[in-house]
């Protein structure tokens, strides 16, 4: 799989250049894979017959490439059996910053936006591979307590792959920037709320046929 170098940029284009804020932008490719690696939901752009659409879904990295499955009687996944231009983007909530006035409050996030062309997987093998990547993404070492996938399944499931075009990303963590004049006269609270994301205990189903301690792979999850 190809993939860019850690010091590596995007080029800079008219989709991917950043307009405001820009000192927040980043074009550095590490910096969009920890921001893509940090999120299993994505959203993911296109136009079908001059309409725009986004639809949220799972998805996963390998190198420079972006992976996401659907349906096979997905609009979106039939349209890019050919080749479909798409944007996908993630965001990361990090938390709310207050200030002395409504128009400097802001949120500290982190967001990457990549552009490419999406196409589907024809190939069997290389459709099944790739879910198999997807299970491995969201839980390291579980794909061998699993069985084979069903025909039927493979035939059910499309799998889209979008090698990453131009990218950037665009991170805020800072305090208010509040002005000197409101800092001196305004007596308000003012500072950063974080938000963390969490996973619950994992909860058994009740289907198991014994009982057993949640799997080490899971740990994954509670690390992040």
């Amino acid at each position: 799989m190809t993939e860019i170098k850690k010091d590596s940029l995007y080029p800079i284009t008219s989709r991917n250049q950043l307009k405001r804020a820009h000192q927040r932008g980043s074009y550095n490719a590490q910096d969009v894979y920890d921001i893509l690696d940090a999120s299993y939901l994505c959203h993911v752009g296109y136009v079908i017959d001059d309409q725009p659409y986004v639809t949220p879904t799972i998805h996963w990295r390998v190198g420079n490439k972006i992976y996401w499955h659907g349906s096979s009687a997905s609009r979106m996944m039939k349209s890019a059996t050919m080749g479909m231009p798409v944007s996908l983007t993630v965001t990361l909530f990090d938390g709310l910053v207050l200030a002395r006035s409504a128009f400097k409050h802001s949120a500290n996030y982190r967001s990457a936006m990549v552009f490419g062309t999406a196409s589907m997987i024809t190939d069997r093998d290389q459709k099944v591979e790739a879910l198999n990547q997807m299970i491995e993404h969201l839980y390291p070492g579980r794909l061998s307590e699993l069985r084979e996938h069903h025909e039927q399944e493979i035939k059910a499931t499309m799998v889209a792959v979008m090698e990453i075009e131009e990218a950037s990303a665009k991170i805020r963590n800072a305090p208010a920037e509040d002005d000197l004049e409101d800092i001196e006269k305004i007596d308000a609270w003012t500072g950063i709320v974080p938000r963390h994301e969490i996973w619950d205990a994992a909860i058994p189903d009740h289907t198991q046929l014994k009982d057993r301690p949640s799997p080490k792979y899971l740990n994954k999850l509670y690390s992040l």
